[in-house]
């Protein structure tokens, strides 16, 4: 392997245990980004040249290199690849007691690039990065001896892959359904696998789920689950006991699995679908004075990039004050953000100022995150990416500015 040098002092988040390097950091004129082919192995090295790992390259991306081992003589091979998959399957298998879960978590299991959802006999595949892509055949292999899958879906389709340069497409391996079921906190939900958003189904979002769920429970509870998909916190409500659930989506295909999982889970449960933009369709609901006593607000990442913090910021800003509009005095919000940018203090502090321009109290109930199956590396902040809250809300407390009318 080649070898790849860091400036002077740019070794110091790696000695901390943080798996990427990025393209400023790497000391050019001794080791030549352009010299490397894309998910090219190399040995990686600080100033003084002492060894930090093995990394796989791209010098098209930001992200120049990922570690994948703390043994600079380690590659990623199929040997290490199998021991980090049997790893990740083991802990799984500790976990849940029925094949549904994500398998892989990329950098959370030591394996940078790669994302396996398992559906039963099932896997979905999403390789992210150039130096995982180049290993392709390997990860199918290991995947085939450990979970021996009736079919494979390789969901090359995010748009990680153009900032590494990689093509984007979707391609199945063997058998693989248009529509899958998986089996969550109790409830069967259709999803569709290679239509369907991401990796076909947001495993991450199980606790919380299932924590929103006992909000419903009782007499006449009314839910909105906004942004739904197929209706995961809506059904898990509805199943729950909630006397109605309101589904809120762009996608109409997205609304008719939500109506379809409802009737499949809680037939005896009202249901409506409401199609339209998220934000304009809340603002509408809000306008029209219509009020739930769970409301379920898990937007897509609106800050994709620390550049487009502001205009991120802004959207949560509207979606949770469209929130606290549409919650009943007493009500419960589960409000959720994926974005990595956006610090868990700065979520906290943008609903607490809301809620104080609209007049209302705000109890936080429950901070949560992203399930076991989607562990974090705790040198990788970008890694614990899911934020959760769950407020209640009361109206006693009412505004006394003009501008804005009371919660």
């Amino acid at each position: 392997m080649r070898t790849l040098f860091l400036k002077k002092h740019e070794d110091r988040r790696i000695r901390a245990g943080h798996l990427w390097v990025f393209s400023n950091e790497v000391d050019v004129r001794r080791s030549p980004l352009t010299e490397f082919a894309p998910g090219e192995a190399a040995e990686l090295r600080d100033a003084e040249g002492r060894a930090l790992g093995a990394v796989y390259v791209n010098p098209a991306s930001l992200i120049a290199a990922r570690v994948v081992s703390r043994r600079p003589d380690e590659a990623l091979d199929t040997d290490l690849i199998r021991r980090r998959l049997a790893d990740a399957l083991a802990l799984r298998e500790r976990l849940f007691a029925a094949p549904f879960y994500r398998l892989c978590h990329g950098e959370g299991d030591f394996l940078p690039g790669l994302v396996v959802d398992r559906y039963d006999d099932i896997l979905c595949v999403q390789l992210t990065a150039a130096g995982m892509d180049a290993r392709r055949d390997d990860v199918l292999e290991v995947l085939r001896e450990l979970c021996r899958p009736a079919g494979v879906l390789l969901r090359n389709d995010t748009p990680a892959r153009t900032l590494e340069g990689l093509a984007l497409g979707v391609e199945a391996v063997g058998p693989v359904p248009d529509e899958i079921e998986v089996l969550e906190n109790g409830a069967r939900y259709l999803v569709p696998l290679a239509e369907g958003q991401k990796t076909g189904w947001f495993y991450d979002q199980r606790l919380n789920r299932r924590h929103a769920a006992r909000l419903a429970a009782g007499k006449d509870v009314r839910v909105l689950d906004a942004f739904c998909y197929a209706g995961g916190f809506g059904v898990a409500a509805a199943r729950a006991g909630a006397a109605s659930v309101t589904f809120l989506d762009a996608s109409a295909a997205a609304l008719a699995f939500a109506a379809r999982n409802l009737e499949r889970n809680a037939p005896g449960c009202a249901g409506e679908t409401v199609p339209g933009d998220a934000l304009e369709t809340l603002k509408r609901l809000a306008d029209e004075g219509r009020r739930f006593d769970l409301v379920c607000l898990d937007p897509p990442a609106f800050i994709k990039r620390r550049k487009d913090a502001a205009q991120g910021l802004a959207a949560y800003r509207r979606v949770n004050d469209l929130g606290l509009r549409l919650v009943e005095d007493g009500g419960m919000i589960v409000t959720c953000s994926c974005s990595h940018h956006l610090a868990v203090d700065d979520l906290r502090r943008l609903i607490a100022s809301q809620a104080a321009k609209r007049g209302c109290n705000v109890r936080l109930l429950r901070q949560g995150g992203q399930g076991p199956d989607h562990p974090i590396h705790p040198a990788m902040p970008e890694t614990a990416y899911l934020k959760t809250f769950t407020l209640q809300v009361s109206r006693e407390g009412r505004s006394t500015s003009a501008r804005v009318s009371p919660c």
